[in-house]
């Protein structure tokens, strides 16, 4: 399957039907792209379904999404101005600041991340603390220098011994009881149940205390500083492409989805759409009252301490400069929630 950069455009005019004579006659829409952190998949549908259904048009916008991948470098390509907006997280902007790199996060799409850890249903663990007795955690590199050394810091019983490299084959997990597999809430715990049959006990981080936003909409400095309204329009149609995804009719937005990602399923867009709402993975926290997007300083804040605290940011980092709540928290949006 090719992880070439894809142009949405063309697929998007066939979606939007009378919606783009909504615009009015000679009125330039301005032209913006997003990069996402992965392949095509329900957790980025609310952008897609902005496409789809001309919410975008709607603000002036002609979007183009560049679809991420294992060979994408969609972050890079911010960093140097080929795209406008990525889809970031703030471990990702923290660090850039610490490097004199001005991104910005603008929104929060996914109030909690949806990192997981998966266990067998009959090793004996019902609890976060449990996955403690287990003799192995297959774990990726980036997860095993976060969350696992928060997972250490935070609960009793977890050690460096348990990690094992995940390199995003189940096979390992699956063949030992006494293992644990890192996981995205959304992919991984459908897909064991789709070829094992057995449903797999599945703890999420954020509700044991793990608090990073996730599926941020990631900017630069230079944007915010010279395309402010622009930022703002993005934002807001891309809010309401998240409550129309999720409450309204996403039929020709997973249309777009499949058709970027071949290999992504009905039924999978089902599941991850389900776990989602299941979850709060998107509305949650100061979501729910103020709106999907939704930052905030204290849960900021919260965060940058917990990295501080494992010793993966310096205390002394300017953490503000990573983020900013004047676009979002206003509501956008909720009115279309049925």
């Amino acid at each position: 399957m090719s992880n070439a950069l894809k142009n949405l455009a063309s697929a998007a005019a066939l979606g939007l039907g009378c919606t783009v004579a909504l615009a009015a006659p000679g009125y330039a829409l301005d032209k913006v792209s997003y990069g996402t952190n992965w392949l095509a998949q329900a957790e980025h549908g609310g952008f897609y379904q902005a496409v789809a259904d001309g919410t975008y048009t709607k603000h002036g916008l002609d979007v183009t999404i560049v679809q991420g991948g294992p060979n994408a470098a969609n972050s890079a390509l911010l960093i140097s101005g080929k795209i406008d907006f990525y889809m970031g997280g703030p471990q990702g902007e923290l660090s850039a600041v610490e490097q004199g790199i001005p991104l910005v996060d603008v929104a929060a799409i996914f109030q909690k991340d949806p990192q997981v850890l998966i266990a067998h249903p009959d090793a004996g663990v019902e609890t976060f603390e449990d996955l403690a007795k287990l003799k192995t955690l297959f774990l990726g590199k980036d997860g095993y220098l976060t969350y696992f050394e928060w997972m250490k810091a935070n609960y009793k019983g977890f050690k460096d011994e348990q990690y094992k490299p995940y390199n995003f084959n189940p096979g390992p997990f699956l063949a030992d009881k006494e293992s644990g597999q890192q996981g995205y809430l959304t992919s991984e715990p459908y897909e064991i149940q789709k070829q094992t049959g057995w449903e797999p006990k599945v703890f999420l981080l954020a509700d044991n205390g793990y608090s990073p936003y996730s599926t941020m909409i990631t900017t630069t400095q230079s944007m915010i500083d010279t395309k402010s309204d622009v930022v703002q329009r993005f934002i807001d149609a891309s809010i309401e492409g998240w409550y129309n995804y999720l409450y309204g009719d996403n039929t020709k937005a997973n249309a777009l989805i499949k058709k970027d990602n071949p290999e992504m399923t009905d039924g999978q867009i089902a599941y991850s759409i389900a776990k989602m709402k299941e979850y709060g993975i998107v509305e949650s926290g100061e979501a729910l009252d103020k709106g999907i997007g939704c930052i905030t300083d204290e849960h900021y804040k919260k965060f940058f301490a917990e990295m501080v605290g494992i010793k993966v940011l310096k205390a002394d980092t300017d953490y503000t400069k990573a983020y900013t709540t004047k676009y979002v928290c206003k509501g956008v949006g909720m009115a279309l929630k049925k």
